[in-house]
This record gives structure tokens, sequence and C-alpha cells, in this order.
């Protein structure tokens, strides 16, 4: 059973320019170690794990100031 990798550009693409963000903007708002990659591919909809996928969140919820959830930023999260 292979899993589909690549899924679209995902919700996240949207949110980010709702409020005026970049990737890179994210990656210096995180507390946790994030990449600029991990943002890139997270925006590209390559699938990422659940534990990459909190810290996105985290990092989003801290730059924009909001509560979104994971599900909320990928259209893939369970």
């Amino acid at each position: 059973m292979d899993l589909e990798r690549d899924l679209g550009e995902q919700p996240l693409a949207a949110l980010l320019e709702k409020h005026e963000l970049s990737p890179p903007d994210l990656v210096a708002a995180s507390t946790e170690q994030i990449t600029h990659k991990m943002v890139k591919r997270a925006i590209r909809g390559r699938r990422l794990t659940p534990h990459v996928m909190v810290k996105i969140c985290n990092a989003l919820n801290r730059a924009a100031g909001s509560s979104y959830k994971v599900t909320d930023l990928f259209s893939y999260a369970a």
C-alpha cells in the first residue's frame, strides 16, 4: 500500500497569505526547530510526519497570534 506523497497546495498557504506571513516568518517565530525546507514542503503538500505538522501549526499560531489546529492547516491530517 503506497501513500500518496504529493497532495497539492495545502490550506496552510492561504492562511500564510491571509496573515501576510512568509515561510521565514514561521521559522523565526518557532520555538521548536523547524527549517525553511519543512515549511516549503508543508505548503506544497508533501506528506509530513504528525510531529512536524504540530511544529508548523505551533509556529503559525505564534506568528499570527491565532489558535489554528493541525486539521485547519493540512487537508490530509486525521
